[in-house]
């Protein structure tokens, strides 16, 4: 089999399929609702598709709970449903990238249904089960951390035992070091790709090798997880074994992984991964990701500087602002708020677009990005729904209650339901999300009203029409695909400038990220005469490129230069 390598020239879409679009009308978005948007996904030009979970699950964590591999949720719909998505993906031109959620099961799988009726049962050793420490054995086996607050340990009356969770206590942590594990894992991933599917996102991927024994570790455990002694071993073993034999791609989600690291990941001499995500340009902003920080750009851009060239020829770089568990970008680095200017919005969301997707390495969108969707306003505790949030107060109420306003500030800007709210498709009742006779699962954001699809196809200067032009852009062009990445203005506080060039053609990439009017002069090179064409500006009437310019709020520019 013949590696395309075809990642490094795609524009991916990422649908949360629970918050897309319901095709069945009972509030839930589903698989049907995906293949009735289908032609608006080629409209937008995107090549590629990430699906979130959609498999059999008890949802404690939306989808990420499996208790069957191989078949869908049954609010999402089937397996045909499914074989009717990816071909009609596959005839538009569409890749589907599957999400690989392997590094734990729900606890109603029957693997773990099995493991739990005894120590000498054959599934057992497909959990990690540990006696409890102190005289009763009451007290966890070590001082690990769940994800999602609290212990990582959940005590079993049964048995006498605890077994390993590192996110919900429904979420048991598989076993990797059994090789019967392995061997599962192996023939799920093979089952989908011989169904259709062209890759996996692979959730968590870092800490499927945990610290044979188990022991205490810093940081609630984190040391004794996270790129485990066998990580390197396990991937490369699946590469063999089944990836690659198939024109597919693995993207791996990474947390706290170095560039370094990151090499050693995804290198192609190594056969593990062909990419990662990495959270530093979004973690850099927030103190363990709970605690928010204002955003610095002069950090924000050294992160992004650090990694395309750390990368540069020799690993590959995932380009994103949003996903499913991150805020809305818009609100996120603009810092809006409910009475933003809806024209700033528009030219900030454009500007954020061009700042992070000229870079080198694959792009995706999220979601409702692609038309400036924006953070929901949380008036209670009871507005959260995702299992995070609800562990955190839980927390709070148990051990800080005096911090429960805190709290929701923090998750007002941090919480994952922000990214979770219905895809606004138009301005009538449910956004057209489901049927305005139907209550939907998760409360639509009140924006919609002029926040939506129908309204942005209509408005040739939306930031719907700025994507397409983007995307168009980007598909197949050289210097982005291959060319130097050249950092301009690292000190400023307000401006991110950036080159890439390649074979003596350079693209320039000027963004304004404050809304005040800057002068900024680049250098003393740029030539206003020399030979140059702006191929892309959030503004109908940029000028040209020369030693210095005036830029307007939020104002962003990409100019070919020979």
């Amino acid at each position: 089999m013949i590696k395309t390598r075809w990642y490094k020239d795609a524009f991916v879409y990422q649908i949360y399929p629970r918050s897309f679009c319901d095709g069945n009308g009972d509030g839930i978005g589903d698989l049907r609702g995906i293949i009735s948007k289908l032609d608006y996904l080629k409209d937008l030009g995107i090549t590629a598709v990430w699906l979130s979970p959609c498999y059999k699950s008890p949802n404690d964590d939306n989808g990420y709970d499996i208790s069957d591999y191989k078949d869908i949720m049954t609010e999402f719909g089937t397996l045909d449903d499914w074989k009717e998505m990816v071909e009609g993906m596959h005839g538009r031109g569409i890749r589907l990238i599957m999400d690989l959620v392997v590094n734990h099961t729900s606890d109603e799988h029957p693997w773990f249904v099995e493991s739990k009726k005894g120590k000498d049962n054959p599934y057992r050793d497909y959990y990690f089960w540990r006696k409890g420490r102190g005289k009763d054995g009451k007290k966890p086996p070590n001082n690990w951390v769940s994800r999602f607050g609290g212990s990582a340990w959940e005590y079993d009356e049964a048995s006498g035992e605890f077994y390993l969770h590192l996110f919900s206590k429904k979420q048991p942590d598989l076993n990797w070091d059994n090789p019967k594990v392995r061997a599962e894992v192996a023939d799920i991933v093979k089952f989908w790709l011989d169904a259709g599917a062209d890759g996996f996102r692979c959730d968590v991927i870092t800490y499927i090798s945990k610290v044979e024994g188990l022991p205490d570790g810093k940081l609630g455990g984190d040391n004794m997880f996270t790129h485990g002694p066998n990580i390197h071993k396990y991937l490369h073993e699946l590469y063999q074994n089944v990836l690659s034999k198939y024109d597919c791609m693995t993207v791996g989600e990474a947390a706290g992984v170095t560039v370094e690291q990151a090499l050693l990941y995804t290198g192609e001499e190594r056969e593990e991964l062909d990419t990662v995500f990495q959270f530093e340009h979004v973690e850099v902003n927030s103190i363990l990701q709970v605690l928010p920080r204002k955003v610095g750009l002069k950090r924000t851009k050294g992160v992004f500087t650090k990694w395309q060239k750390g990368l540069y020829n020799k690993g590959w770089n995932s380009l994103y602002l949003e996903n499913h568990d991150q805020p809305r970008c818009v609100s996120r680095y603009i810092n809006d708020n409910p009475g933003m200017d809806n024209e700033l919005r528009k030219k900030s969301a454009k500007m954020l677009a061009t700042l992070i997707y000229f870079q080198q390495g694959t792009p995706y969108v999220y979601q409702g990005q692609e038309i400036g969707m924006t953070d929901i306003m949380f008036k209670d505790e009871s507005d959260h729904v995702d299992v995070m949030a609800k562990n955190i107060f839980k927390l709070v109420k148990k051990y800080a209650p005096f911090l429960k306003g805190y709290a929701m500030k923090a998750l007002q800007i941090r919480s994952r339901d922000n990214a979770r709210t219905p895809m606004q498709w138009n301005a009538e009742k449910n956004a057209g999300f489901t049927p305005s006779s139907v209550e939907p699962w998760y409360r639509v954001n009140e924006n919609h009203s002029y926040i939506n699809v129908g309204e942005a196809q209509n408005d040739p200067d939306s930031v719907l029409n700025f994507f397409k032009r983007l995307i168009k852009i980007r598909l197949g062009n050289q210097i982005i695909i291959k060319g130097e990445y050249r950092e301009l203005l690292p000190e400023s506080r307000d401006v991110y400038a950036y080159e890439r060039v390649l074979d003596g053609k350079k693209l320039l990439v000027v963004c304004n990220c404050k809304n005040k009017t800057l002068s900024v002069k680049l250098s003393d090179k740029n030539d206003p005469n020399a030979n140059q064409k702006l191929i892309l500006s959030n503004y109908d009437d940029a000028g040209a490129c020369g030693c210095e310019m005036t830029l307007r709020p939020y104002e962003s520019r990409v100019y070919e230069i020979n």
